[in-house]
């Protein structure tokens, strides 16, 4: 366990601490001489409650809580801890096309989709990187990179099927491949039924292949298929073995919730790698917080005598 500084200059800013100790204990002390100055002192300090050390203390200790917060997050104050990780950003392209309402999953095909694709986020090392796209005749991003797990998981929760027919891969690879442009090691998590009928798989798998993305497919729905209140579909695995394989991915069937879930969790390569997390946002947000009690106690139990 270690900790590093984005800007170390800024630390020398923590010489404010002993310096507020000094003005501190030097005001307290010019308050107190004057304020024995008036005989009937000890009166007025049990009416109102004074007690100079221990109600200045809390004040005191609240404002030295304050500069350290907000010295270490423009120092950018970083945690370091070893961790199983992955070597890969991942975009989750979910097929969102008509199909995806069969009724061979319960409820159907897209809520467990997305039931399990959110699994998947909470199983994700903090590090990781992911983006959140849903596809059917085009496609349409529903967050960018993140490592933001809420937020990742809500985009999933909202994707909806969409009202036109058709499903395309090639778009659902180009959108997702475009997502991670800053990314390094990049790598798509595709599920889909595998109706592919819009675009081609030829196109698909060159621009993956040109932009070094591994995909990994998830083909989703059982053998005999699902109703829908258009057809019974079944799923396509051709197209979906084709783009894994070719790209150096794995395919993987889904027939069932558990097998959707098994997929999913066999995708991830973890390594033991030492894990970097920025605490800068988390000690602002602290030393916001500890400025409202600051306020309120300043201005209720610790206000001061005129």
């Amino acid at each position: 366990m270690e900790f590093s500084f984005a800007h170390p200059q800024y630390l020398f800013l923590l010489f404010l601490v002993p310096l507020l100790f000094f003005i501190h204990f030097l005001a307290l002390g010019n308050k107190k001489k004057k304020a024995l100055k008036f005989a009937n002192f000890e009166a007025i300090a049990k009416i109102q409650g004074i007690d100079f050390f221990s109600k200045n203390l809390v004040v005191l200790g609240l404002n030295i809580l304050i500069i350290m917060a907000m010295v270490l997050a423009v120092s950018g104050f970083t945690f370091h801890t070893t961790a199983e990780s992955s070597d890969f950003s991942f975009v989750l392209a979910i097929d969102s096309s008509q199909s995806m309402e069969a009724d061979d999953f319960v409820p159907d095909r897209i809520t467990a989709a997305k039931q399990v694709a959110s699994e998947f986020i909470d199983s994700a090392p903090i590090d990781v990187n992911m983006g959140v796209i849903s596809f059917s005749s085009s496609s349409r991003i529903e967050i960018d990179m993140t490592q933001k797990r809420d937020e990742l998981k809500r985009a999933v929760n909202q994707i909806k099927t969409s009202g036109l027919g058709g499903t395309d891969l090639y778009e659902a690879v180009l959108s997702s491949t475009n997502l991670m442009i800053n990314e390094g090691s990049k790598s798509i998590v595709l599920l889909s039924d595998g109706q592919i009928n819009v675009g081609t798989m030829d196109d698909a798998i060159d621009y993956a292949k040109r932009n070094d993305v591994v995909v990994h497919s998830i083909g989703m729905g059982t053998k005999e298929g699902g109703n829908t209140e258009f057809a019974l579909l079944k799923i396509d695995e051709d197209s979906l073995k084709s783009i894994a394989y070719s790209t150096g991915g794995t395919y993987s069937s889904a027939e069932s919730i558990e097998n959707l879930s098994a997929a999913y969790a066999g995708i991830f390569k973890l390594t033991k790698r030492k894990v970097s997390i920025g605490l800068y946002e988390y000690l602002i947000f602290l030393a916001i917080l500890l400025l409202v009690l600051e306020f309120f106690l300043a201005n209720t139990r610790y206000v001061n005598l005129p």
